[in-house]
């Protein structure tokens, strides 16, 4: 479960991802942190750490720094290639769980969201989420920043990014039939789908 901002553990601070260390003007980003415009964020949960700058370092500002987690495993970055399970689907936004960042498992929960501008490079005033993903669909996308609410925004907008692996409503495994289709082993139905690229 995510710690609440600031939450303290036996009277240290406790960050988590997506959490406001301090200010770029102030603060260099340290291990577990990243810079975010004039913000300085965890990239990991843990304990928030200030380094001073060395005496004969040109750059005067201390680095900020997340310590002293357990193993954490992967930890989603832009330009990460994420694995994901979408959990709900609405009309401008899917949400996802992701489970695996450039083939290495998580420890922590990470979750995605695909926006509707995200989910193909064309026609993108026209992506019907819902004939794009439903809830259980497996999909392969893109870290493109951390977003709102501790959220990754991801991407299905390339040719190899979107559904890997899905489950039809009659409870068959969908098989890719076009950029757009996939259909049930069980029935032949026909399901709509941004359908990532067999490799």
């Amino acid at each position: 479960m995510a710690a609440t901002a600031m939450e303290h553990d036996g009277g240290v601070e406790v960050v988590t991802p997506g959490e406001l260390l301090g200010t770029s003007s102030s603060f260099v980003a340290g291990h577990g942190a990243y810079a975010d415009g004039r913000s300085v964020r965890a990239s990991v949960t843990g304990h928030r750490r200030i380094v001073p700058p060395s005496p004969d370092s040109p750059d005067k500002r201390s680095t900020v720094e997340v310590v002293g987690h357990k193993a954490h495993g992967a930890v989603p970055q832009p330009g990460s290639v994420v694995i994901a399970r979408v959990t709900k689907v609405m009309a401008r936004v899917a949400s996802a769980d992701i489970m695996c960042v450039d083939s290495k498992a998580v420890k922590e929960k990470f979750t995605g969201m695909i926006r509707q501008q995200d989910v193909r490079a064309t026609e993108i005033d026209k992506v019907d989420m819902y004939q794009s993903y439903r809830p259980g669909d497996i999909v392969r996308a893109l870290v493109l920043s951390l977003g709102d609410a501790r959220a990754y925004y991801l991407s299905t907008a390339k040719n190899e990014l979107g559904v890997v692996s899905a489950q039809s409503i009659a409870g068959g495994m969908l098989v890719p039939t076009s950029w757009t289709e996939m259909q049930c082993e069980l029935t032949g139905q026909i399901e709509q789908r941004k359908v990532a690229k067999v490799e």
